[in-house]
């Protein structure tokens, strides 16, 4: 017997249709079911990843910050999961953070523009701010 709030399947199935809704357009109901695997799985690194850009997605920026830095702390050198990190601290209004893991994107992927991109924009709002 399964549990009312409880998705059908496994973890595998839940990530699946996590990513399903992802791709749907639907990042709010993604993240739902990509924490429910998250909580089961922790130290996967796919679904931690798939749930970060679902959270961003759904404009949960606070959230995505805590994913993604869950993440690197995973995997440090994942230049993805750096720019992830930064970009989400930077919609969530910490721009310290945000140019710091950026400014780490950007050293592992310089070929990246839009890393480089990313990285101007929060420089520029942290100048902004100081003037």
């Amino acid at each position: 017997m399964t549990d009312a709030a409880s998705p059908d399947g496994g973890v595998y199935e839940w990530f699946q249709r996590g990513l399903e809704l992802l791709r749907a357009g639907n990042p709010a109901a993604a993240a739902t079911l990509l924490a429910r695997a998250s909580d089961a799985e922790p130290e996967s690194r796919s679904i931690l990843e798939a749930l970060a850009r679902a959270l961003f997605d759904a404009g949960r920026y606070s959230d995505a910050v805590a994913a993604f830095t869950a993440l690197t702390g995973l995997n440090p050198t994942d230049d993805y999961a750096q720019f992830g990190l930064g970009l989400s601290a930077s919609r969530a209004g910490e721009l310290r953070l945000a140019a710091e893991h950026l400014s780490l994107a950007v050293a592992m992927r310089p070929d990246l523009g839009h890393y480089a991109r990313a990285l101007r924009r929060v420089r520029a709002l942290q100048a902004a701010e100081s003037a």
